[in-house]
């Protein structure tokens, strides 16, 4: 290899260090956010008629000119990064958002404009409190897994239930297992359900109350709770591991610090022993006395 191949690799890797010092400071971190929050109101606006004929093309401007920072920020960070990029989530979340906002509009697919708005989800990559609760989303989603089988087969179960005891006197609500689904979903939002559904049902049936009240209670209240205890239960769990690391990274710190403080000592101790140990004793450098004192004669 020549040596401009070598020192055009070397340039190259220094400038790689340089912007990759440059995207983890706060100060990158806040712009992006500021411009991701701008950006998101600006959207916001242009859904509002009065806006749009105020200060239209001024809002344009603003939406061009924050896709083209975003552009350049994702450029940036693949130029730093390079294949280490592709083994961070979020900079994929982040490049997907971007991607989606460059797709051109055409007036067969006009709805792609609206997913412009979902450049404001790249908050979510940005603050870490809510990549903290994101985090912790997907960490309980296994144990939630479990918690909406088991919703699934109480449906199930209620659905088939509910349409052989209502069918007959209410095919539009529990006339097949379906609708018996739909309806049940309906009381379990607690949407309307009481003098929508339940009612009018126990005006034909009054023991359905003994079918409708344990099915709220279970869904609705049981079910809840248990996916509110593992969403908080993750949370808490990532939030111990994280001080247990930065307890560990200070403990390491201080262990480092430490054992440079013994290196440093021995190598003194060598450089003593190597100049044949100057350092003054303690007869050395007692003060001697101006005069000694003198003897009285004895009488």
């Amino acid at each position: 290899m020549s040596e401009n191949a070598v020192a055009t690799q070397g340039s190259i890797a220094s400038l790689r260090k340089r912007a990759e010092a440059l995207i983890e400071t706060r100060g990158f971190v806040i712009a992006i956010t500021a411009v991701i929050a701008i950006n998101a109101i600006t959207l916001g606006l242009e859904t509002w008629p009065r806006a749009m004929d105020v200060a239209g093309p001024f809002l344009h401007a603003i939406d061009r000119i924050a896709l083209t920072i975003f552009v350049l920020e994702l450029s940036l960070k693949l130029f730093a990064l390079g294949p280490r990029f592709f083994r961070d989530g979020w900079n994929i979340f982040d490049s997907i958002i971007v991607a989606i906002a460059l797709m051109p509009v055409s007036p067969a697919i006009s709805a792609l404009r609206a997913l412009r708005i979902t450049r404001a989800f790249r908050l979510v990559s940005t603050v870490p409190q809510l990549r903290a609760v994101v985090g912790a989303l997907f960490a309980a989603v296994p144990g939630m897994g479990a918690v909406l089988a088991m919703l699934i087969l109480v449906f199930y179960v209620s659905s088939v239930i509910a349409t052989n005891l209502f069918a007959a006197t209410f095919p539009d609500w529990f006339g097949s297992i379906g609708t018996s689904m739909y309806s049940l979903f309906q009381i379990m939002t607690l949407e309307s359900w009481s003098m929508g559904i339940v009612r009018p049902v126990m005006e034909v049936h009054p023991w359905a109350w003994v079918f409708f009240v344990p099915f709220i209670i279970i869904t609705s209240f049981a079910v809840l709770n248990l996916f509110i205890a593992l969403i908080v239960n993750s949370m808490q769990t990532l939030h111990d591991e994280e001080v247990a690391r930065e307890a560990d990274e200070k403990g390491t710190s201080a262990e480092i610090l430490a054992e440079e403080i013994r290196m440093l000592r021995a190598e003194v101790q060598e450089l003593r022993a190597h100049l044949g140990d100057p350092k003054p004793s303690a007869e050395t450098t007692s003060p001697k006395p101006d005069h000694q004192p003198v003897e009285q004669k004895r009488v």
